[in-house]
């Protein structure tokens, strides 16, 4: 709770639940990360598989103005890059455990 205490008070995190069928399903946030801008979300496990994620990140985007806006995610994390892309971002860059997506300025 002290976690989700920090994040819910710390003005500079944009931060949204993402609702299914009157339920929370998840979370999805942005946030500054050393010179860069972050984006990072959460859905339950029921609710995987549902195009959830996907529409969630693209209402977000409408609302997160900052570009370029970077995700970090696991390599075998194939569902998640493929939500990423969907809404524009691409691979680049990648660490030993993790791919490094952005999406430009221009999208």
């Amino acid at each position: 709770m002290a976690h989700w205490n920090k994040l819910l008070n710390d003005e500079t995190i944009l931060k949204k639940s993402i609702l299914f069928d009157g339920q929370v399903a998840g979370n999805i946030m942005s946030f500054g990360r050393s010179a860069e801008r972050d984006i990072g979300y959460w859905l339950g496990r029921q609710y995987w598989g549902k195009g959830i994620a996907s529409k969630a990140l693209a209402e977000f985007l409408m609302h997160e103005k900052t570009r370029p806006l970077y995700a970090h995610v696991a390599k075998h994390n194939s569902a998640s890059i493929r939500v990423l892309e969907k809404c524009g971002f691409s691979i680049s860059g990648e660490e030993s455990d993790e791919f490094i997506l952005s999406l430009s300025a221009d999208k």
